[in-house]
């Protein structure tokens, strides 16, 4: 069973719906009348705090005119672990009618598996003004959680809502060195996103005839074939996800032959 390619981008985009959450953060800078001076985007970018930090600390002396720009704010995996709390039914399955084909086939797939991605967010700015205003803007939203919708299995059509939990919130002043050395202070976020890991899709045919034929003794005793149930779709064409009823067919048989399930004849 392991070694069956398939790929849903499930992780990719988690995290990809988790960065969207924060990447429209504005800041805005007043003079002491109140008036506006300055209003920007904050940055966002994936990736430790140690990346930003050592971009900091590479310029010492202050001589370069672009080393890093702050206010900015980063994220980076921390943690995947199952969580058996939201586990779901083994044996159920998704089912979709795939028309993206001439042979129209079912499409099943098992019940998805059910995880928690810790995720660690950096707020870092280099007045403490500016990281404050950041951090205000969002920690309303999360009481403890945030809810964001992810099209997390697109083959199957299945939209999911995805909760992003806030479990702490730490404070850091990093500042080393002269009062000429740069400062940073790093406001630090833990999240868990609850989602869900999808199997491989299996595709098959749309069965529209069931056939089963009747026998009045065991097969070693080479017995004759007496009736035959046949239970159709009304109408025939209908699909798995259609609303539809049936009809059945009885046939008796006086004859020795038997259905061959190969070539579809009796023999």
């Amino acid at each position: 069973m392991l070694g069956q390619q398939f790929y849903h981008e499930t992780i990719r985009k988690i995290i990809v719906a988790f960065g969207t959450t924060f990447n429209n953060v504005q800041l805005v800078r007043k003079d002491n009348s109140g008036n506006i001076t300055q209003s920007m985007k904050v940055p966002l970018a994936y990736g430790p705090k140690e990346k930003f930090l050592v971009r900091l600390r590479a310029d010492a002396d202050l001589s370069s005119k672009v080393a890093i720009t702050l206010p900015r704010i980063g994220f980076e995996i921390q943690n995947l672990a199952y969580d058996g709390t939201r586990k779901l039914s083994r044996v159920q399955k998704f089912k979709k009618v795939n028309t993206g084909n001439s042979t129209r086939t079912l499409d099943t797939q098992f019940m998805p598996v059910p995880y928690n991605l810790d995720i660690v967010l950096y707020v870092l700015a280099k007045q403490s003004d500016d990281a404050l205003q950041i951090v205000e803007q969002i920690l309303p939203f999360f009481q403890p959680d945030y809810t964001i919708t992810v099209n997390d299995m697109a083959d199957m059509g299945i939209k999911r809502d995805v909760p992003i939990i806030l479990n702490s919130i730490s404070y850091e002043d990093n500042y080393e060195g002269d009062f000429d050395q740069r400062r940073a202070l790093i406001y630090t976020m833990n999240f868990t996103c609850k989602f869900y890991l999808y199997g491989p899709v299996t595709s098959s045919n749309i069965i529209r005839t069931v056939q089963a034929d009747q026998f009045a003794d065991l097969p070693d005793k080479s017995p004759k074939r007496e009736q035959r149930l046949t239970v159709t779709p009304d109408p025939v064409t209908a699909d798995a996800d259609d609303d539809f009823g049936f009809n059945e067919t009885t046939s008796f048989f006086t004859d020795a032959k038997t259905f061959n399930p190969v070539t579809g004849e009796d023999e």
